[in-house]
């Protein structure tokens, strides 16, 4: 069987995912702040133990995990129907809006005026990915060894190139093994208090061996959503086709990109830019900013991803509709494989949920994804306001050092502008985006900006 209902009606569960993905903008950190704000605090739908334990799940898997969460949340109130509602609903708007700008970017984005606008969004996505950076620390690196082990993370990622996969893995069996020893650190926090007001608190259990009856379906159902378009293409079009190529790489992004969003997305920068060569280091940065200023999911900027690809290589098909399909394939694959993961492991987390050593490893993992969130931070900063970088490759070092000649000071400034108005002024994401929008429009026309 699904979760027992919680006394929350699918129409009025259907209504409050939309307010959530409509105010879901800023990426994971904010989005889950939106959820938690929504769900925990204001609808008491769920506990705050229970909603930290469900996002330190999330952040195990690959793929979005804010999407992942509020799938997650939506099964524990709804059943796999629920799940489907709010994941389905979190990341609708963002497509639209995705779509409808990456049209606009690849007609106009060479145009002076938007040029500008987007040479300005760039320096406030830096400042609010390490606004995003600070909010997640605060969770997730409560203590000395979490802290340690979300440096080792950004060391081994950034100057060492580690594999997505093997940060995470690591950090996961440090933190079971230490939970199992009993290290203090590696232990979970004690519940607030707050149990006995949510309609889901720490004392509810689901069962794993009933939801596993309903949830196992909906999730063979979700692969095989998954997998069908992927082969379909693979036999129409053939495997050297664009829209093969970008079925094929966000399905193996799905898979791989372990750490959430913004580990997915450093990965995909790097491959798209460096390995495939389907946009500039620049474009990946203007797309961030769309997605940050968008409803949705972060992580839809790989729909414009897709979207580029398609529309520089569309073969028979027109640029627009090549890119728009180009880019809804890269939808497609990136989300499908969250409903799968959600409904296959969510019912054993629930069972599991009391076992010490693997809520330290959750623990674990959320703090390495801290490290992870930082190299991305890193990354854009340097391709933002360095035009050239070299390669580092020596002694095991694997990494892009700014060529410091190359600065560009109109992005540093407006970067600079853009950290102090999020940090020191505490200025919300709006005020943020508009503010450097129009200094770099500003910039831009008195001819200071590249």
């Amino acid at each position: 069987m699904s979760p027992e209902p919680r006394g929350v009606g699918l129409g009025e569960a259907a209504r409050v995912w939309a307010r959530v993905a409509a105010l879901s903008f800023g990426g994971p950190a904010a989005q889950i702040g939106v959820m938690h704000r929504i769900l925990v605090e204001e609808r008491r739908w769920i506990s705050d133990s229970r909603f930290q334990h469900a996002l330190n799940f999330c952040m195990l898997l690959p793929g979005p995990e804010a999407m992942q969460l509020a799938t997650y949340v939506g099964w524990l109130l709804n059943g796999p129907i629920g799940g489907l509602i709010a994941g389905g609903l979190f990341i609708a708007p963002g497509i639209v809006a995705i779509l409808s700008l990456s049209c606009v970017y690849a007609g106009f984005g060479q145009i002076g005026a938007v040029a500008a606008l987007f040479f300005g969004l760039k320096a406030a996505v830096l400042a609010i990915v390490l606004e995003a950076i600070q909010r997640l620390s605060r969770r997730a690196l409560r203590n000395g060894p979490l802290r340690a082990l979300a440096a080792a993370a950004f060391v081994a990622i950034y100057l060492f190139a580690a594999p997505f996969p093997l940060i995470v893995i690591a950090a996961g069996l440090i933190g079971f093994f230490a939970a199992r020893a009993g290290v203090p650190a590696f232990l979970a926090e004690k519940p607030r208090g707050d149990e006995a007001a949510s309609l889901i608190g720490d004392s509810d259990f689901v069962r794993g061996s009933e939801t596993s009856a309903r949830a196992l379906p909906a999730a063979g159902i979700a692969l095989v959503a998954w997998g069908l378009p992927v082969v379909a293409l693979l036999v129409v079009l053939g495997p050297d086709s664009v829209y093969s190529r970008i079925a094929l790489f966000f399905s193996q992004t799905a898979v791989v990109t372990f750490g959430g969003a913004y580990a997915a997305l450093a990965y995909v920068a790097q491959q798209a830019v460096e390995h495939y060569g389907w946009l500039r280091p620049g474009e990946m940065l203007d797309g961030l900013g769309m997605a940050e200023t968008t409803p949705g999911p972060l992580i839809m900027v790989l729909q414009f991803v897709g979207f580029m690809a398609a529309f520089r290589a569309p073969g028979l098909l027109p640029p627009y509709l090549g890119g728009a399909l180009g880019g809804l394939i890269a939808t497609w694959t990136t989300f499908a494989p969250c409903f799968v993961w959600i409904f296959l492991g969510a019912p054993h987390v629930e069972r599991l949920r009391g076992v010490r050593p693997l809520s330290g490893a959750l623990a674990a993992v959320g703090a390495a994804v801290v490290g992870v969130i930082l190299n991305l931070a890193v990354w854009f900063a340097v391709h933002a306001m360095f035009s050239r970088a070299y390669p580092v490759r020596a002694f095991g070092l694997a990494f892009d050092a700014p060529v410091p000649s190359s600065a560009n000071p109109a992005a540093i400034l407006l970067t600079a502008l853009g950290i102090v108005a999020v940090f020191r002024f505490h200025a919300g994401m709006a005020k943020t985006f508009l503010g450097c929008a129009a200094a770099g429009a500003l910039l831009w026309s008195l001819g200071l900006a590249e």
